[in-house]
């Protein structure tokens, strides 16, 4: 049997094992290993697996991962997600909206400190929904926009899909958690206008006519003032990153430091709180990244199949030869996603895709931190579409008992079309994705 035609029947056998329910990182492990053994043998292919996985896990750039949503976990159990929320809504609440542009910006400041959209999305729909609610808001709206603005996370660095992105294929962690900051504050920008429209235009969604309460500007710059510790943690990652002080690992590390030592000093006098903050925090990011590390694993064998098979130089080879333009075959990467996104959670889609698409992109000469940030985007996606739509889930879970999953599916559908509307705008206006990138080349 030809290489190429087993490595198709291998990607064949990887989509049927997974549509029946076999663990990603089982499948991608299982899937290679006999591929490699049926080219090679499998003494070979044993003692290569091995190899592989060691060598993925081994890695330096890993350590980021661990750290980063550590920093997440430490955040949320620490309270600045109460307190980002309370003072953006001091400072917004009144606006036609104000109450859940307050959640969109509290998501993105807190995508700051936390590269996990579920985590941020779990979080805000306990903490901010019911406050909605509690004000005026249907139900599936005030669930829609917390389950929605969670997906900042992961554009916002840190951003721990942009650093299993940047393993993966092996371009620049730096350069693609600085290129998300753009898209992120984007996104930021549309979910905060789709609210305020619907507030003036969909009364039965937003009851305007329920009072919030005023503050003095005083009391705005108190409450803002209180958020200290997230500014100092977002400008040692941003200045540290861009400015080439730290690279991503070392960012991550002294971030992580700092959040650990701000919790500390912030409840010392509360030793049994602070203990239980700091080990269910440990535990968590331990369960987390035990999740990411094996998928990665996994994708490691997988790899080494599609390398030995030729696969992934016969598609690119095969695709450059039908000359279809770079932004045709962009657009249909990224329709592929969405549709990925259906079935797959994030991590998997980056482990069983990188490999096969990004040769293919990469010959026609398409700019990699700008198809990245694409194809992040288009990831972030099936954060919101069904059957999976984790963020959806995730925000379910904390739900209050009267709100259903489908209600909430139906709520993230106009910040649907506000991810679709900054994709297109990223697809036609490249420096919107490179420019701080390149930026930050010219400065190191």
């Amino acid at each position: 049997m030809a290489p190429e035609l087993l490595g198709l029947i291998g990607i064949g056998v990887l989509l049927f094992s997974l549509i029946i329910g076999v663990h990603i990182a089982i499948s991608l492990i299982v899937v290679g290993m006999v591929g490699v053994g049926l080219i090679v043998g499998f003494g070979p292919a044993f003692s290569s697996t091995m190899t592989s996985i060691y060598f993925k896990i081994a890695s330096y750039d890993l350590v980021t991962i661990p750290l980063f949503v550590l920093m997440g976990y430490l955040a949320s159990a620490g309270g600045l997600s109460e307190k980002l929320f309370a003072a953006l809504n001091m400072c917004l609440g009144r606006m036609p909206g104000g109450l859940g542009i307050s959640a969109v910006g509290s998501c993105t400041a807190f995508g700051t400190v936390c590269g996990s959209s579920l985590v941020t999305a779990s979080v805000f729909a306990k903490i901010c929904a019911p406050e909605m609610r509690r004000y005026g808001y249907e139900k599936k709206l005030a669930y829609g926009i917390c389950a929605s603005s969670g997906m900042i996370g992961m554009l916002i660095p840190p951003s721990i899909l942009m650093v299993v992105y940047g393993i993966q294929s092996g371009e620049s962690i730096g350069k693609l958690l600085i290129a998300g900051i753009t898209p992120g504050l984007m996104l930021a920008v549309f979910f905060s206008l789709t609210v305020y429209i619907i507030s003036s235009r969909r009364k039965d969604l937003i009851d305007s006519s329920v009072p919030t309460e005023t503050y003095t500007l005083g009391q705005k710059l108190k409450a803002l003032a209180g958020l200290w510790q997230i500014w100092v943690l977002a400008i040692v990652i941003f200045v540290g990153i861009f400015g080439g002080i730290f690279n991503p690992t070392e960012a991550a590390a002294v971030a992580s430091t700092l959040m650990i030592a701000l919790l500390v000093l912030g409840n010392f006098r509360n030793p049994r709180r602070l203990w239980d903050m700091l080990r269910n925090s440990f535990y968590d990011t331990a369960a987390t990244t035990c999740m990411i590390f094996l998928i990665l694993a996994g994708a490691s064998v997988l790899t080494k199949f599609l390398v030995i098979t030729g696969l992934t130089t016969m598609l690119a080879d095969f695709v450059l030869g039908l000359n279809i333009s770079v932004f045709a075959l962009v657009v249909c990467i990224l329709f592929i996603y969405l549709i990925l996104g259906c079935f797959l959670d994030s991590f998997s889609m980056i482990c069983i895709t990188v490999p096969v698409f990004n040769p293919i992109v990469y010959k026609l000469g398409v700019d990699p931190i700008w198809y990245a940030v694409l194809v992040i985007m288009a990831i972030e996606m099936g954060l919101l579409t069904p059957p999976v739509g984790l963020n959806v889930y995730g925000a379910f879970a904390v739900a209050e008992p009267d709100v259903t999953l489908e209600e909430i599916f139906i709520g993230v559908l106009p910040f649907f079309a506000a991810v679709i509307l900054t994709i297109v705008l990223l697809l036609y206006i490249q420096p919107l994705s490179t420019f701080l990138p390149n930026l930050m080349m010219k400065f190191l």
